[in-house]
């Protein structure tokens, strides 16, 4: 109970890390960095259970053994070419490395199913309890009324410039919610509750006013409902747009500025959505002339001179690995993508058919990675430890649960069977004892 109360700590923390006043005094030394510290050395020294899995290699080591390598890469192409402060170099390569070692911990988490359920459940709650933080702050600020940037809501990542980083946030874990409402059969209760989490990650959502947050949701929503309702998926596919007229005004502005209507009457799209395109190009132009890339750290002082937009960051995580560490970090986070639609897949295919529990968490995790995926398409947020340090955790416990279920298919019948052997070989006589249960093996 203890190492369970242990790793729940950091899932709990550390997407509230703004609320937690802490601070050592040493850059490298904070406190995702402690709790990570903890839970490894809890692990470490708790006994192996001889009834767990062996933990192997995971799924998701190679691609991030390979990410980590083009980061490295990257790292020493960015003090060749262009040294800058060593300290800012070595901060960036940990923003990049640190949290998705939280996926190798927690996939070692040495819980039993019921643990490990409750943790993946607590994932969810966290982000159910941010949402609710978030719908607080923007009532206190009216934000439903009318569009403003400084009226966007960011709940525990921080002030509204950090809004768009929420909106990815509650969309990653709003498909599991939407899952466990569609798959969960004979759990009134659980999807009950899963619908009201929902209504809470989709106002926080909202709050966001971010647009890319909101393409997440309704993507990743229908997505979902193909699968299981397809006739109640083209419903809603139909009342999208009808439906912006019931949203808040606030919201309802929002969506619209996308496209704007310029003096003459042609359709324009706003300047936000237009200063990434021309980033987004300048980046390719700034990839053709350093095809190995400019090194970590390094676009936006390149940026500059390829687009109009200097100083600015690639508002694309696929662009900016592109861009800094060549195609190598381009495909190992292209690879890691498959992966983690590939652990969604082990989820299901270590579960029996009827195990609705599992259907649920392999189908939800899938889109779960599918936004993940997405809000870095007009994001960086990949490197974002608010962001993603649930993220990377929820990645290691579904490969444990999947290892659990694939183990407890497999273990009671040979478990069974071995022990009557050995008590046979032993004990001949217990043969007249219980002739039903050991019986000696035929050739």
């Amino acid at each position: 109970m203890w190492q369970r109360l242990v790793l729940a700590i950091p899932i709990v923390l550390l997407p509230n890390s703004l609320h937690v006043p802490f601070d050592t005094g040493l850059p490298a030394l904070n406190l995702a960095n402690l709790l990570l510290i903890a839970v490894a050395l809890t692990l470490a020294m708790s006994p192996r259970r001889a009834d767990l899995p062996p933990a192997g290699t995971g799924l998701l080591t190679a691609p991030l053994l390979l990410l980590y390598l083009s980061l490295l890469v990257g790292l020493g192409i960015a003090l060749a070419t262009r040294p800058g402060v060593l300290v800012a170099d070595l901060t960036d390569l940990k923003d990049f490395m640190f949290y998705p070692l939280l996926y190798f911990v927690y996939r070692r988490c040495r819980q039993d199913l019921a643990g490990t359920r409750q943790l993946i459940a607590l994932t969810m709650l966290v982000a159910v309890l941010a949402g609710l933080e978030s719908i607080w702050e923007g009532l206190a600020q009216d934000s439903f009324s009318s569009f403003e940037d400084n009226k966007r809501i960011a709940g525990p990542f921080g002030g509204s410039r950090l809004s768009n980083r929420a909106g990815v946030f509650f969309a990653i874990f709003l498909p599991l919610l939407v899952a466990w409402t569609l798959f969960l059969r004979g759990h009134r209760i659980k999807r009950l509750l899963a619908i009201a989490a929902i209504g809470v990650l989709v106002v926080a959502i909202m709050l966001t006013f971010s647009r890319q947050s909101y393409l997440i949701a309704v993507v990743t929503t229908l997505l979902l409902l193909l699968r299981r309702h397809l006739l109640l998926a083209g419903l809603l596919a139909l009342a999208t747009v009808p439906a912006l007229s019931m949203l808040p005004e606030g919201v309802t502005q929002r969506v619209v500025e996308t496209q704007q209507i310029d003096e003459i009457g042609d359709a324009q799209l706003d300047v936000s959505t237009v200063s990434r395109f021309e980033i987004w190009e300048g980046a390719m132009r700034m990839w053709a002339d350093h095809p190995a890339g400019v090194g970590l750290g390094r676009f936006p002082g390149y940026i500059g001179s390829y687009s109009d937009h200097e100083g600015r960051d690639a508002h694309n995580m696929y662009v900016l690995l592109l861009a800094e560490c060549g195609p190598l970090g381009f495909l190992a986070m292209v690879w890691l993508l498959w992966r983690l639609l590939r652990l969604s897949l082990t989820v299901r295919r270590s579960s029996p058919q009827d195990d609705s529990e599992s259907q649920a968490l392999a189908v939800g995790f899938a889109l779960s990675a599918v936004a993940m995926g997405m809000g870095n398409l007009y994001g960086t947020a990949f490197n974002e430890g608010l962001v993603m340090a649930n993220f990377w955790i929820l990645c290691g416990l579904v490969e444990h649960y999947a290892a659990l279920k694939r183990h407890a298919l497999t273990t009671p019948v040979t478990a069974q069977v071995d022990s009557g052997q050995t008590l046979l070989q032993r004990f001949p006589l217990a043969a007249h004892i219980a002739p039903g249960r050991y019986r000696p093996q035929t050739k």
